[in-house]
């Protein structure tokens, strides 16, 4: 009996070694892929198939717009949510997202684009109307999935079904729409919980490194023509062959790095050299996450706050990690890094927002 349980303590001591290294060790987590949170409870993206109606936002025509983003100087955020409560939520760290990206970059066209057909609930309407108001450069639509995907390389996946096999499929969702709209249009596209903090009007063809393994998604530029076209067939071919519903980074993350792995002829993203990349550039963590996704809590707390301050500074935006930090309160008015940086590149929602950012 004593030697049953001398074993068992063993077995019980080796697998806590194991885990305690599994979940600290960075590289076994990529390799892994493991998600951050388990399968999401928010299953039902039936609202992708509904039409709009006369309170949805207007509709996205892609004809039309095409014409208004031919350029190519554009900026893009997605709202993949489908609301339990039919009414489009925009919560004021998202609006505060939009914000700094029309006004760190005038001459660009920034998009909002919600999935959801449902009309904006009173607060949502009033932080659009801010936004719309403040800035001419700023349009918030409505997408039709099945019209977006239209004599699109992905048309014909995408209807197979491909989203019924996602456990996260609103967040898969917003990997597939940021490849396909750099695909469509050209652009840069941006996370909604990105604060944009320099002017991204003279950047193109580039991504950013979360750390020196891996490229990140949440913030993506692609040329229309040319390099960046390449790069954005790429990462839909990339998209629809490794396309993985049980693995929460695979679809988004995993598609640039793979794509650049590939066009760069290296594995690691700190050797992602411009000249390796035919031109392409992958900015260093520091560029956008310059707080890594471990230290998320340094945007909420005074303690470090000058050098977290000085991060943020040398950063041309950052991102904040909101599947972690949601909840983390901001009070207005509070001196805590986030609260800084929203007061001054979002100074028009940062200050209607009430008691709480």
């Amino acid at each position: 009996m004593k030697m049953k349980k001398r074993f068992a303590v063993v077995i019980l001591f080796f697998l806590m070694v194991f885990l305690f290294v599994l979940l600290t060790n960075d590289e076994i987590l990529r390799s892994m892929q493991l998600p951050i949170m388990g399968p999401s409870a928010d299953m039902d993206v039936s609202c992708y198939e509904k039409l709009s109606t006369r309170d949805s936002f207007p509709n996205f025509n892609t004809p039309k717009e095409r014409t208004r983003l031919a350029s190519g100087k554009n900026i893009f955020f997605h709202e993949t949510s489908c609301f339990e409560s039919d009414r489009s939520e925009l919560n004021c760290r998202q609006a505060c997202a939009v914000e700094s990206a029309a006004r760190m970059n005038p001459s660009m066209s920034v998009n909002l684009l919600f999935l959801s057909p449902s009309p904006p609930s009173n607060r949502t309407a009033r932080l659009v109307d801010l936004v719309l108001q403040s800035y001419r450069n700023v349009r918030v639509m409505r997408v039709q999935v099945d019209e977006y995907v239209r004599d699109s390389p992905i048309e014909q996946w995408y209807a197979s079904g491909i989203l019924g096999s996602s456990h996260w499929p609103r967040s898969h969702m917003s990997d597939i729409m940021r490849y396909l709209t750099l695909w469509k249009f050209g652009g840069v596209y941006l996370d909604l919980d990105v604060v944009v903090t320099t002017s991204l009007e003279d950047l193109t063809d580039f991504a950013g490194a979360e750390d020196w393994m891996d490229v990140a998604a949440g913030v993506i530029g692609f040329g229309a023509t040319g390099l960046g076209r390449r790069v954005a067939n790429a990462c839909l071919r990339d998209l629809m062959r490794n396309f993985r519903g049980n693995l929460w980074g695979n679809n988004g993350p995993g598609v640039i790095t793979r794509t650049l792995q590939k066009f760069c002829a290296v594995e690691h993203a700190k050797d992602m050299t411009s000249s390796r990349c035919s031109g392409f550039r992958v900015f260093p963590p520091s560029a956008f996450y310059p707080i890594f996704y471990k230290e998320w809590r340094r945007y909420f707390s005074e303690q470090d706050f000058n050098e977290t301050m000085r991060l943020i500074q040398e950063a041309r935006a950052i991102h904040v990690w909101n599947k972690l930090s949601a909840t983390e309160v901001v009070r207005v008015g509070s001196k805590v890094p986030y609260a800084i940086v929203a007061q001054k590149h979002c100074p028009r929602v940062y200050s209607n927002c009430g008691s709480t950012f």
